[in-house]
């Protein structure tokens, strides 16, 4: 308890799925909280419950693929409360294991521009006032699908280039006290999973030769665990890593 007392986390996605679990955590150990996603009601019934635990709370609404939202998302919590901490980059699209052959230019880009691109939008806007700062812990949701390729081509490819991202991001900081990993989630139960619309059927048969779905899956809860630790002082020597949390789903 306590890990992240006197600080200030900003949580893309956090109305539901892991990104709701996170800031419930969070709230837990201290941290106060600016949730972030586009529907507003849903993030207004998580404010209310972190706010429960003891915490400072805002809710944004914020569609993180466009940069003006980004930068008031960022802005909101300097505003409120005068630094940024963490930053959990944890929003994202439904993988509907669409395959080269089958994708569509419109949801590649959707897919690159949401699970991508926000991240480097979020990023950005975060470290300006991280660098001043001199200390700041920032940590990107990938997946297995990042770390296997064993999801459509869009997605792979975009929660690959997450994992580059925040490598690279980390090497420029190596050193100091500002720090870039990453949480790569093997299946987990969440709404996201109810949103898969058009799927490439034959290209999700293909992935799942190659991890084992008859294991019990991970939960919102363990995913919000592996990220707590990345954004707390217990590692604070960590940086441009991944942990994949999948129960071995992908070994």
């Amino acid at each position: 308890m306590n890990r992240l007392n006197g600080k200030v986390s900003l949580i893309t996605g956090a109305n539901s799925g892991i990104g709701r679990r996170t800031a419930e955590v969070f709230a837990d150990e201290g941290s106060d909280l600016v949730l972030v996603a586009r529907r507003i009601e849903k993030l207004r019934e998580v404010e209310e419950i972190c706010k429960a635990k003891g915490v400072n709370a805002i809710s944004v609404s914020a569609d993180v693929t466009k940069i003006e939202d980004c930068e008031r998302a960022v802005k909101a919590a300097i505003d409120t409360f005068g630094k940024l901490d963490v930053l959990v980059n944890n929003a994202g699209i439904a993988d509907d294991f669409q395959s080269v052959t089958y994708v569509k230019h419109e949801f590649w880009d959707k897919v690159v521009q949401l699970d991508l691109y926000s991240v480097f939008y979020m990023m950005k806007e975060a470290l300006k006032y991280m660098v001043p700062a001199g200390r700041g812990s920032i940590i990107n949701i990938s997946s297995i699908g990042g770390t296997r390729s064993v999801a459509g081509v869009s997605y792979s490819a975009a929660k690959a280039g997450v994992i580059a991202a925040t490598k690279n991001v980390a090497l420029q900081f190596a050193g100091t006290d500002i720090r870039a990993n990453v949480v790569a989630p093997g299946p987990t139960p969440s709404p996201l999973w109810d949103m898969m619309g058009d799927v490439d059927t034959a290209m999700a048969e293909i992935s799942d030769r190659h991890i084992d779905r008859t294991l019990t899956p991970a939960t919102a809860d363990d995913q919000a665990k592996a990220i707590l630790y990345f954004a707390s002082d217990d590692s604070i020597a960590v940086t441009g890593q991944t942990i994949v949390v999948d129960r071995g789903t992908s070994l």
